[in-house]
C-alpha cells in the first residue's frame, strides 16, 4: 500500500494562498491516479480534484478557477495550489492515491473517497 505524507497546510486570511504537497512512497505516474479530498468539521469528506488515466483533471465546482493540481513524477510528489482561499475552504486536506483500475476518464471524485488510499492530512484554516 502506498504511503502518503501531506504538508503545507496552515492558517491564512480570506483571499490568501497555500500550496499543499503530498510525498508518496511509490511511483505515481503509472500505478495510481492522484487527487485531493477534504473534510470540514461535522461534514462528509468531499472530493476536491482528481486526475484520470488520460491526465485530465476534474475539479469540484466550489474550487474551479482557484485550485490547481500538479504532480512531479520524478519527485513522486503531488501538489495542490490553492488561491483566493475562502473561509469555506477550511478543512483537513488529504492526498488520495487511487489504483488505476478505478481511473476511467471523467470519473466521479467520490471514487477517490471510496477507492483511494489517503495520508494523514494537513489542516487548512481560512479566516475572514
Amino acid at each position: 500500500q502506498v504511503h502518503l505524507v501531506e504538508s503545507g497546510g496552515g492558517s491564512v486570511q480570506s483571499g490568501g494562498s497555500l500550496r499543499l504537497s503530498c510525498a508518496t512512497s511509490e511511483d505515481i505516474d503509472s500505478t495510481y491516479c492522484m487527487g485531493w479530498t477534504r473534510q470540514a468539521p461535522g461534514k462528509e469528506r468531499q472530493g476536491v480534484v482528481g486526475i484520470d488515466s488520460d491526465g485530465t483533471t476534474t475539479y469540484a465546482d466550489s474550487v474551479k478557477g482557484r485550485f490547481s493540481i500538479s504532480q512531479d513524477n520524478a519527485k513522486k510528489t503531488l501538489y495542490l495550489q490553492m488561491n483566493s482561499l475562502k473561509p469555506e475552504d477550511t478543512a483537513m486536506y488529504h492526498c488520495a492515491a487511487m489504483p488505476r483500475v478505478y481511473c476511467s476518464p471523467g470519473y466521479s471524485l467520490n471514487r477517490l473517497i471510496d477507492f483511494g488510499y489517503w495520508g494523514q492530512g494537513t489542516q487548512v484554516t481560512v479566516s475572514s
